[in-house]
């Protein structure tokens, strides 16, 4: 049994297996409404445009966390403003920023040769080196999403399964839209120095994507998708000490698996059910 308890017996790893807990909270209340709003591709998008206010924040000697928020505002206001100003689709302005934002940080990174240790940490992560400033960040991060959820109920469901009727019932849903990206900023924003961008977006949609397979209420959702990112995050971790993994794409990386293997199950037991019949 040593494989399974000498990892949590180190005091790095246990503020690992705590901040994995904590972005699991987080994703699952904003990624839960991600996935039923269909807004994948821009949190993906926010979380890779996120690179040239780091850059920019990492060669001012600034808080890389204020960079990054700054630069995801931008890109969302980019996006805003392409599908406001031109008859294309959301999608194609996403796709536009998406690469625009991606190529930018990496021009500015390029400029910057002793960014390059940090920029693989950006990318990928490093959950095992989580402070408890991260923690706290973190635990006040959560409580924030868990507040607007519970505050926007009502306006987000409206949104998420009819635009129209929540403007003809007065929820405001552009408002609640902007309230929505911004509850991805925060997550997103929040994640990242601990799994990193490339890899939130694991945590963000698995989980929640996991849960709605079991079609249940919204709420319920929001527990099973925070109860798969915690199983995610413990095998992660053990997986990661004995396999010597790194350990935020292997949490990440079995939070997706969760969801083919919850899939492929729902799938046989339909195909069972139909030939039963």
């Amino acid at each position: 049994m040593d494989w399974l308890l000498d990892p949590f017996a180190v005091s790095f790893v246990q503020r690992a297996l705590v901040a994995g807990m904590l972005v699991s909270i987080l994703c699952a209340l904003v990624g839960t409404w991600v996935v039923l709003r269909g807004m994948a591709f821009l949190s993906e998008a926010v979380s890779h445009g996120m690179l040239p206010g780091v850059a920019v924040a990492y060669l001012l000697s600034a808080n890389l966390l204020v960079g990054a928020a700054i630069s995801a505002v931008a890109m969302i206001g980019g996006v805003a403003w392409v599908t406001r100003n031109s008859r294309l689709s959301e999608d194609t302005g996403i796709g536009l920023l998406f690469v625009g934002m991606l190529a930018l940080g990496v021009v500015i990174v390029s400029r910057a040769r002793s960014f390059a240790t940090d920029l693989t940490s950006f990318l990928f992560g490093d959950v095992l080196s989580a402070t408890y400033a991260d923690l706290v960040f973190l635990v006040v991060a959560s409580a924030v999403a868990l507040a607007v959820s519970v505050l926007a109920y009502r306006p987000f469901v409206a949104l998420v399964f009819d635009e129209r009727k929540a403007h003809t019932f007065g929820f405001r849903p552009r408002l609640a839209h902007i309230v929505l990206l911004a509850l991805v900023v925060l997550a997103v924003v929040a994640s990242f120095r601990i799994v990193g961008t490339l890899l939130v977006f694991g945590l963000l949609v698995a989980p929640s994507a996991t849960a709605y397979l079991f079609g249940r209420s919204i709420a319920v959702s929001m527990i099973i998708a925070t109860l798969l990112g915690w199983s995610a995050t413990v095998f992660g971790l053990l997986v990661s000490w004995n396999a010597d993994t790194a350990a935020g794409a292997t949490i990440a990386g079995l939070a997706v698996l969760q969801f083919f293997v919850v899939a492929a199950a729902r799938s046989a037991r339909e195909s069972i059910g139909t030939n039963s019949r």
